[in-house]
């Protein structure tokens, strides 16, 4: 390695031992777990790399080749479409929003005694908390009800009709 790769590494384990020294054994802890994380990308990529190669080297020996028949072209569902989720999210959102700031608003001045700059800033928090779970929410069930209006649509697709047209051989006489 070269000489700025070393100053490099000596100047990141400086810091890391700085932050385990001021941290005490939270540091340690956030240390081993950002050094677990970096190993277990690196092995992840090594692997996946050994793999691709050693099939690419096999396929390459048996002299394989794969051949796809090219697939139909369908219309894209509505999920594969990019549009817009409506006016359920924003609203869940914002109802969702208020929620949570007003219960952690609530919940510091009542439950612990908190000072009305603590209140606002735990509220502020909360609001932000509950508007993300509103969003969510709501984008769940948007999806979800778009999926299943998709799914109907496709099953009666393929259906015969109910009236039992369809199911009558066309007889001339």
């Amino acid at each position: 390695m070269r000489l700025v790769t070393y100053s490099w590494l000596a100047v990141v384990l400086a810091v890391a031992c700085a932050a385990i020294g001021w941290l005490g054994l939270a540091g340690w802890m956030a240390a081993a777990v950002l050094l677990a994380s970096v190993a277990m990308h690196v092995a992840g990529n090594a692997i996946g790399t050994r793999l691709r190669e050693e099939t690419d080297r096999d396929r390459v020996r048996r002299h394989d080749t794969f051949h796809q028949p090219p697939l139909p072209v369908s219309a894209p569902t509505p999920l594969e479409r990019r549009t817009s989720l409506g006016w359920l999210v924003p609203i869940s959102a914002g109802i969702g929003a208020a929620c949570g700031g007003a219960a952690g608003t609530l919940a510091l001045v009542w439950l612990a005694g908190s000072s009305p700059a603590g209140a606002l800033l735990g509220g502020g928090s909360s609001a932000v908390m509950g508007g993300l779970l509103g969003f969510l929410g709501a984008s769940f069930v948007e999806i979800l009800r778009t999926s299943l209006r998709a799914s109907l649509a496709a099953e009666r697709a393929t259906l015969p009709p109910a009236d039992g047209t369809a199911a009558m051989p066309n007889r001339q006489t």
